[in-house]
């Protein structure tokens, strides 16, 4: 009994005699750890629990023994792990030096030609290199043909990924009709006829705009028909005839379905005269489908909270049930009980004869951790941690070869799409490389197979992005940027140069501008379109859908290919920007006018005037409610990515690069002196009053107030306090450690003591 307390896995207190130990949580969790793991055949240590889910569920049907595979995973540490951890020292040692740089400049007025020569010398950055042409096989159309919504989702939660992966396809209907896109408000109760009617004529002004009539207007149309291989709406043709694609009939004859493409995206009418909705409309428009996320972040990173093997192991189980097409979510819904799985493909009658099928399901991609990461879910000999990509190149490229060499149900073009953050440069673009070339000799893929994304959200990538296309010129399928990261990394790169902005001036700064664009350029440059995708960062307010039609149409007219979108929802709307916009005609007229954005890159957000106090006191608050309000959640329940109310109560989707620079930005301010280490502590103890309140209804959550000592508000502190040393300002080191510890005390009792970060630490 006293076994299963240590590792966890009671939720009542532990007996007493454990209770009576005089130890530490460090000691104690290391001694369930020895017990927790089994020696494998690599002689590495590793946590039975993925053990078991990597013999029992994932190998199976890959023709990858466990030997093989354990063995591979010892040769990984055996060869990378040093090139690892000489990677991140390296980080550390340009961090420092750039610190010292600026601090030893203090006061002195700011030298951008001084401070350019100087990280050239240390070797930050180079020039851009000459012409790099992209050369990435095997991949799948989502991913190079046809520009469309790509939404993110942490893989964490089973039920959250799997409506991710059926948003391929949407209800433009429930869209419009559940958001504030269509003025006059959402009725409470059952299904409003006049809400029901504003909705269809916003559809009608869609397809007039989208699919025009040659006479006439879809608004007045009263029939619908298709007529020898032709589409007749109302008795007129399309404008563009070969729009229409495809339909379906019922047994009686009458038309079901018409399906038509523009743009290369598809949308599809329901015709059904007896549906609530069908029997209002003239022609009997029960519904309308769009075409929308094509392809879809399953995120084990900065969205999902994966602190240990149990969390690890829901979340490698949940990709792997993707990978199958198996994974099957238990629903009940007006007292029935049913599963809800992977949609299948979906059929019509092509106009010329024959049929047409398309994909019911996105194009699913992994986001593993970045290089920084290590575990102790497998240890060496000497019980050391290890890094946790390795863990997760094995597992989440086992689970994609099993769907490139049987199921195919994901990547048709035989690819395993994966997504590395947080990588510093072309030579750690490069390192990756190889680890994935080693990953592949082991699992017994072809070489390529594994694809590789990547988010440009360090300074160091994106000065050095041309260089490090070129070193994954054979795997990079996806590149994209990102506000928050970005400048969180921005912030604590140049921590010692000075205050920086507030952070909505930060975003109209004009590194972020030059970021944005230099991203696009190189994508361009190196012929990435055609070949992958060129990325823009998430919509974060989901209530605000008509905001969002409003603005982020502007990423297309950017030159981006896919733009992150937080729910289904969200991604059915959006995708009418690309029925809007022609992305392929606006790359092609940018291409000519790439430049090199690195000057502009290079120019931090610094203060350039004396702010009021009222200024400071309503930016600290803000950071300080948003940092709360993530932490408790993350901490306090697990939950890597929600909706997060700010300080006006307008709820934003959060995850950890939110939480990165409001942690970051404080500890700015902090160490420049426009704010005191008191008064930033009071302001966390007046916001989380705030953050109190706006959870009130959550019967899991744990409040802040009146005592502020949970273990979530000592985590928000440290975020803060200890944001300097923290390493490029990462978040998860913090995070993950409370996380355990609130585990622990969940598990052990008031009696638990909790140990604080860095008090005994890995």
């Amino acid at each position: 009994l006293q076994f299963l307390y240590l590792i966890g896995n009671a939720h009542t207190p532990p007996p007493r005699p454990l209770l009576a130990m005089k130890t530490t949580r460090f000691s104690v969790h290391r001694v369930a750890r020895r017990h927790c793991h089994v020696e494998v055949a690599s002689g590495l240590k590793v946590h039975k629990t993925v053990v078991n889910l990597v013999e029992g569920e994932v190998l199976p049907g890959t023709g990858v023994a466990a030997g093989r595979f354990w063995d591979g995973l010892g040769a990984l540490q055996e060869e990378f792990g040093g090139r690892n951890a000489a990677l991140l020292e390296k980080r550390a040692s340009m961090q420092a030096a750039i610190t010292a740089f600026h601090s030893e400049r203090a006061g002195a007025a700011w030298d951008h030609e001084e401070y350019k020569a100087f990280l050239k010398g240390l070797g930050y950055y180079s020039d851009m290199p000459e012409a790099v042409q992209m050369d990435t096989a095997n991949m799948d159309p989502e991913m190079t043909e046809v520009p469309a919504p790509q939404l993110v989702c942490p893989v964490d939660n089973a039920r959250y990924i799997v409506n991710a992966a059926n948003a391929r396809w949407g209800s433009l209907l429930d869209a419009l009709y559940g958001t504030d896109v269509v003025p006059g408000g959402i009725p409470a109760g059952g299904y409003s006829p006049q809400r029901g009617a504003a909705v269809l004529d916003e559809v009608h002004r869609i397809l007039d705009e989208v699919f025009p009539l040659v006479a006439g207007s879809w608004q007045a149309a009263s029939s619908v028909a298709a007529d020898g291989g032709a589409l007749r709406v109302g008795g007129a043709a399309l404008a563009d005839p070969t729009a229409f694609v495809g339909s379906r009939t019922r047994a009686d004859g009458a038309l079901s379905s018409v399906l038509l493409r523009h743009h290369g995206l598809h949308l599809e009418l329901v015709l059904d005269a007896a549906h609530p909705v069908g029997k209002t409309h003239p022609f009997g428009l029960a519904d309308v489908q769009v075409e929308a996320a094509l392809s879809v972040l399953a995120d084990a990173e900065d969205s999902a909270c994966t602190v240990d093997a149990a969390d690890k192991a829901v979340a490698y189980r949940n990709w792997n049930g993707l990978m199958r097409g198996t994974i099957a979510i238990p629903m009940s819904k007006n007292g029935a009980n049913f599963e809800r799985t992977l949609n299948a493909p979906r059929a019509w009658d092509a106009p010329a004869g024959g049929s047409l099928t398309l994909p019911g399901r996105a194009v699913l991609m992994c986001r593993n951790v970045g290089i920084h990461m290590y575990t102790d879910i497998v240890q060496t000999h000497a019980a050391k941690a290890t890094p946790e990509q390795f863990l997760d190149a094995m597992v989440t490229g086992a689970s994609g070869k099993y769907d490139v060499q049987t199921a195919k149900g994901n990547s048709r073009g035989g690819s395993v799409y994966l997504v590395k953050p947080k990588m510093h440069g072309a030579e750690e673009v490069a390192y990756v490389c190889e680890m994935f070339t080693r990953v592949e000799e082991i699992l017994g893929m072809e070489k390529n197979t594994m694809k590789m994304g990547i988010m440009d959200e360090e300074r160091r990538t994106s000065l050095n992005l041309k260089r490090a296309l070129h070193a994954a010129r054979e795997r990079a399928f996806f590149i994209n940027t990102g506000f928050l990261d970005r400048v969180g990394d921005e912030i604590h790169t140049s921590m010692a140069a000075g205050p920086m902005l507030p952070k909505d001036e930060i975003r109209n700064a004009p590194f972020l501008a030059a970021y944005e664009a230099s991203n696009v350029d190189r994508g361009l440059e190196t012929g990435l379109v055609g070949r992958g995708q060129i990325g823009k960062g998430m919509w974060a307010a989901p209530d605000n859908m008509a905001e969002m039609m409003q603005k982020k149409v502007g990423h297309l007219q950017q030159g981006a290919t896919v733009s992150w979108c937080p729910s289904p929802t969200a991604a059915t709307l959006h995708a009418l920007h690309y029925h809007r916009v022609p992305v392929r005609e606006v790359q092609a007229g940018m291409r000519a006018g790439v430049a090199d954005q690195n000057d502009t890159l290079l120019q931090p957000p610094l203060l350039d005037r004396e702010l009021s106090q009222a200024e400071i006191d309503a930016e600290l608050e803000c950071n300080a409610q948003s940092l709360l309000g993530y932490v408790v959640r993350w901490v306090g329940q697990g939950v890597g990515c929600s909706k997060v109310p700010d300080t006006k109560d307008v709820q934003l989707m959060e995850d950890r690069a939110t939480l990165r620079i409001s942690s970051q930005h404080i500890a700015n301010w902090l160490h420049h002196g426009l704010v005191s280490k008191a008064h930033v502590l009071a302001t966390l103890k007046k916001m989380a009053v705030v953050v109190d309140a706006q959870n009130a209804g959550d019967a899991e959550y744990k409040p802040l107030a009146p005592h502020f000592d949970t273990v979530e508000f000592q985590a928000a502190q440290d975020l803060i306090f200890k944001g300097v040393e923290t390493t490029n300002g990462y978040t998860e080191y913090v995070l993950a450690h409370y996380r355990r510890e609130r585990k622990a005390l969940d598990a052990h009792g008031p009696g638990y003591k909790v140990v604080a970060y860095g008090a005994a630490t890995a």
